[in-house]
């Protein structure tokens, strides 16, 4: 069977989408007999990022016009001319949205999407109008003319029909690949963190639906509890997204963190991978998430996680691999107090349990066989998988 990917950005700028893709087409190649061709949007990290696709070679398009949109000459033509049984497309609101729907027009062929937690209600509300209007100038009829969609947890899968789109959809998660304990770099933070100090890690874009406004204040408010010296620090690694890295900065030099709270810019390859190897434990207090890529690399690395709900990942509470953590304050204080009153042994606990969920349930093979099972019901060669909902 031959798979055609089509996705916005074949690179890091799609954040944590370009792994997930990258990582699932490699799976299919090597644990399924699917064979997978690439189409993407070119930007600024195309080049720096397209040899991580090896062995696969996509294809990039220019963009004219805003690139918020991407509109490309030339990639619905190059999309049926290729050999593709199914279309496999990884985001929402774009002209890929397009390309696709138009694909499936044209060709006949059945076309699947992965919402990566794009209409989840915060989701949705951002640039609310905008969406709007794409809705119902093409993703509208691009959802409910796909053959299925893929939506990584339950309650993504309610989102879905809270917006009103009632197309089939495959419960699948994300996977992550396995780390290897060796050679691993010196941190990022070698250089700042005090001696001696724990690290709580933040991983992720710097963006107000993460909850970092909420988890700098109650950084402050846990500090300003604590009776005892406190020996973390919070280590905030990730991409500035629309300048909003100065308004947090901002907000940690007015309470008076500078010595505690530290930014240390975007991280990839064997930086990202030392950042999760070197922490002491990981947070994610966000307002709105698909499934969430770091929490599992964050678990993969045996840390304990303090994560929100919105992360839709009760397994990972259930397991004893979590902390439940509000996008609030009030919750971030004190979820941080009882962090750092357990002892060392119940949080390495907590990880080794968040380490066998992940090799349980998130491995990338497991997933690529699951996704293959849903192309070929699509493509009409075998019969409805049981994660087929709808």
């Amino acid at each position: 069977m031959n798979v055609a990917f089509l996705t916005p950005s074949v690179s890091r700028a799609l954040g944590g989408i370009f792994e997930i893709e990258r990582e699932l087409a490699h799976s299919l190649i090597a644990d399924t007999p699917a064979e997978v061709e690439v189409f993407g949007l070119r930007d600024e990290h195309t080049a720096a990022d397209l040899p991580s696709w090896d062995p696969i070679q996509p294809r990039v398009f220019d963009v004219r016009g805003p690139s918020a949109f991407g509109y490309a000459p030339g990639l619905v033509d190059a999309l049926c001319a290729a050999p593709a049984d199914v279309l496999h497309l990884h985001a929402l609101w774009m002209y890929t949205s397009v390309a696709s729907l138009r694909w499936a027009r044209r060709t006949g062929k059945p076309h699947v999407v992965t919402i990566n937690g794009m209409l989840d209600p915060w989701a949705v509300e951002n640039s609310r109008w905008k969406k709007r209007l794409a809705g119902w100038v093409y993703e509208n009829a691009n959802l409910r003319e796909a053959a299925c969609l893929q939506v990584n947890t339950d309650a993504e899968c309610e989102a879905l029909r809270d917006y009103g789109i009632d197309t089939p959809a495959c419960i699948i998660p994300n996977g992550v690949v396995l780390p290897v304990d060796e050679g691993v770099a010196p941190p990022p933070w070698a250089n700042r963190a005090g001696s001696g100090s724990k690290v709580l890690l933040f991983l992720g874009r710097l963006h107000p639906k993460k909850g970092l406004e909420e988890l700098i204040d109650g950084w402050h408010r846990a500090q300003q509890a604590s009776t005892d010296d406190n020996a973390w620090e919070l280590m905030l690694v990730g991409w500035d997204d629309g300048g909003y890295e100065a308004e947090l900065r901002r907000q940690v030099r007015r309470l008076h963190l500078s010595d505690s709270v530290n930014f240390l810019g975007p991280r990839f390859g064997d930086e990202k991978e030392a950042a999760f190897h070197h922490a002491d434990a990981f947070i994610l207090p966000s307002h709105s998430e698909g499934l969430p890529m770091a929490v599992l690399e964050a678990w993969s690395h045996r840390l304990p996680t303090l994560i929100s709900p919105a992360c839709n990942l009760p397994d990972g509470r259930e397991a004893g691999a979590a902390l439940s953590v509000a996008p609030s304050a009030d919750s971030v204080a004190e979820t941080l107090a009882h962090l750092w009153q357990r002892p060392a042994s119940e949080l390495t606990h907590m990880g080794e349990q968040g380490r066998a969920l992940v090799e349980r349930k998130f491995t990338w093979p497991r997933v690529a066989q699951q996704l293959y099972a849903v192309y070929q019901w699509v493509a009409g060669h075998s019969p409805r998988p049981d994660c087929v909902r709808g």
